[in-house]
């Protein structure tokens, strides 16, 4: 199993900017999928996650400005791709950017993809 995520770069504050991440392998159920972000200096920290069969819970620093879809256009049952767009960025929104999975093969396992960096200049 593996995460891909793509999408990162450079934005003005004010401006939007939307990351991808698809699960790929042989995945029976994902529980779980969303975003975490580490700020220079900082630590981790959740921002985005949805759950399969409830509501999205987003950090309070990005609520009303970021959403994550998920959608799978071949098997709408596996909803293997999450997406993060990001609205009204502000400099406080640099980071590298996480995507995080629970998928379920023959066990539930989290995986991590490869950070993508989101730079936003005032």
């Amino acid at each position: 199993v593996q995460l891909q995520a793509s999408g990162g770069g450079l934005v003005q504050a004010g401006g939007s900017l939307t990351l991808s991440c698809v699960a790929s392998g042989r995945i029976f159920h994902i529980n779980r999928m969303g975003w975490y972000r580490q700020a220079p200096g900082k630590q981790r920290e959740l921002v985005a996650v949805t759950i399969h069969g409830a509501p999205t819970i987003y950090a309070d620093s990005v609520k009303g400005r970021f959403t994550a879809p998920r959608n799978n256009t071949d098997n709408p049952e596996i909803e293997n791709t999450v997406y993060l767009q990001m609205n009204n960025l502000t400099p406080e929104d640099t980071a590298v950017y996480y995507c995080n999975a629970q998928i379920v093969t023959r066990t539930a396992y989290n995986y991590w993809g490869r950070g993508t960096l989101v730079t936003v200049s005032s």
